[in-house]
């Protein structure tokens, strides 16, 4: 009789393993966005319209060599808020994923911000895997996909749904 707790445990191991596969990819990407996030808010020099690593001169300078100019263009009609909306959107997108609340949603938002840097900031990277916000793009594509089942707010949510329904 073979069942997954024959063979040592080894198919009881490998199960969980399984289950547990997006966990570091979900830890990962949500203390990396959320230290992102921070560290553009608490940067002075960053959060200006112009001067050396302000956002505004960021943006001029990947302007011509961006994938989608008018992108640019519309980010640098306000640069400060559109460094705001990316600082508090990667701190949003990391707190969600580590929390694993909303986590499709945080997954989603966390690749659309990688899939605009990848297409503005690092377009010009050569060889394209240079660039690291399309390695991004692509880490969070299992997350959007699979949610966080495991260890986040979602599943303890659902599971009290669930207990409800059966009362």
């Amino acid at each position: 009789m073979h069942s997954a707790h024959y063979n040592g445990g080894r198919a009881d191991w490998r199960d969980t393993a399984t289950r547990y596969a997006l966990l570091p990819l979900r830890v990962f990407l949500g203390v990396t966005f959320i230290y992102a996030g921070l560290d553009k808010l608490t940067d002075s020099a960053f959060m200006q319209e112009a001067g050396a690593g302000s956002i505004g001169d960021t943006m001029r300078a990947v302007r011509d060599s961006s994938a989608i100019p008018a992108l640019v263009d519309l980010a640098l009609e306000n640069p400060v808020a559109f460094g705001y909306a990316i600082a508090g959107g990667e701190l949003a997108v990391g707190i969600g994923t580590l929390l694993g609340l909303l986590s499709r949603l945080a997954a989603l938002g966390g690749a659309l911000i990688s899939l605009s840097l990848w297409l503005t900031v690092s377009w010009a990277s050569d060889p394209y895997y240079y660039g690291n916000d399309l390695a991004y793009l692509m880490a969070w594509l299992p997350l959007v996909l699979a949610g966080a089942p495991l260890l986040s707010l979602d599943a303890t949510l659902r599971s009290r749904r669930r207990r409800r329904a059966y009362r």
